[in-house]
């Protein structure tokens, strides 16, 4: 335990030091010049300072309102040694920040006592203090490891979504950063840019429960078909919801709304604007815009420019403004993306460059009939 001790008057000085170091574990750092002390200051280590009161150049309080100037000693317990008894000087000892009194002329017992009890103060402080330090260590690897958990659920949910077509991860892996990047764009703080990144996957897991025969069909939906494939969204907030994991219910979130229109004409709900969740509204534009820049069996892949004139003509009705201005601000790292992915699937083997993702064909299948793009955008 280190003591600052600072005394303009040398036998004074020496007979503290001399005291402070007959304590176990204490040593002293003296000072008789208060100037000496602030020169120190930023690199000075102390746990306790004992201060004269009246010394040349600065005073006690005077000296004590500079150290308080520097963070790592205004927690430090200071002790003023004063000739003075008088109200008026003890309260502006108070004031400045001192928490107890030794009266000239210094008694050897009291001071090690004072002493005594201050350091077991001191070690108790420190204790605490590095108990909280664990326990805040502990609850930081604690939300790491529940964090790591239910990205490891959403990984594995999306694996089983997506085990009827192998290349369906592809598809979920590619909105999942598009998502993130628009967020960004968006001006969404970083923990809830990772959060979309982490739950947008999940967009599609509804539709486990339509049938193949709906989902794998290779031609037009009918109504009732088409009635069908839209239920994929209420299955997945179905799945999702109960959960307790605040990341699982971003993704019901993101399940029930990413079909959602700004206009209200989207389902399941028909909500509009602002009704609609802003983590819906984004991966909507991420959805889409996969859809239309994929190659698919009955169409080519639009290019990059003509499915941003489609995304951009159709803010205000089928997505919010604001998501458009921010995918079209996201573009370059959505361009990286895909040619990353790209790239990848080139170094694919034939067989499984044959395959094409389940959400992408139902997104783009009406367009191939000649239906419009609207339409197509609903069942991405």
């Amino acid at each position: 335990m280190r003591i600052l001790l600072v005394d303009d008057n040398k036998t004074n000085l020496s007979l503290l030091t001399k005291l402070v170091e007959k304590l176990p574990g204490c040593e002293s750092v003296a000072f008789s010049k208060p100037e000496e002390v602030l020169i120190s200051a930023p690199r000075l280590d102390f746990d306790i300072a004992i201060i004269d009161f009246q010394m040349p150049v600065y005073n006690g309080i005077e000296l004590l309102t500079e150290l308080l100037c520097f963070e790592r000693h205004r927690d430090k317990p200071v002790v003023f040694v004063t000739a003075d008894t008088d109200t008026a000087t003890r309260m502006a000892a108070l004031n400045a920040g001192a928490i107890d009194f030794l009266t000239k002329p210094v008694n050897p017992l009291e001071f090690q006592a004072r002493v005594r009890n201050l350091v077991a103060l001191v070690e108790a402080r420190n204790k605490l203090a590095d108990k909280a330090e664990w326990l805040r260590t502990e609850v930081d690897k604690a939300v790491a490891e529940l964090r790591a958990r239910e990205k490891e659920i959403i990984d594995r949910l999306t694996i089983a979504a997506s085990y009827k077509d192998c290349e369906t991860a592809c598809h979920t892996r590619r909105v999942r950063l598009y998502s993130e990047a628009i967020a960004r764009s968006y001006g969404m703080d970083a923990a809830l840019c990772s959060d979309i990144r982490l739950a947008s996957p999940m967009h599609d897991i509804g539709k486990v429960a339509i049938p193949d025969a709906v989902l794998l069909k290779n031609g037009k939906l009918t109504d009732d078909e088409f009635t069908v494939m839209q239920g994929h969204t209420v299955v997945g907030f179905d799945i999702l919801r109960e959960s307790k994991s605040g990341l699982l219910q971003l993704a019901a979130e993101i399940a029930s709304s990413h079909h959602e229109r700004w206009d209200g004409q989207g389902y399941p709900f028909g909500l509009s604007g602002d009704d609609i969740p802003i983590s819906g509204r984004i991966v909507a534009i991420a959805d889409n815009f996969d859809a239309l820049t994929t190659v698919r069996p009955y169409k080519e892949a639009w290019s990059v420019e003509r499915a941003v004139a489609h995304i951009r003509d159709n803010a205000g009705t089928q997505f919010d403004p604001g998501c458009v201005s921010a995918f079209e601000t996201a573009l370059p790292a959505l361009l990286a993306v895909m040619e990353k992915d790209r790239a990848a699937a080139n170094n694919q083997d034939p067989v499984h460059a044959r395959f094409h993702s389940v959400a992408a064909t139902e997104a783009c299948r009406s367009t191939a009939d000649g239906t419009g793009v609207q339409n197509t955008m609903q069942v991405a």
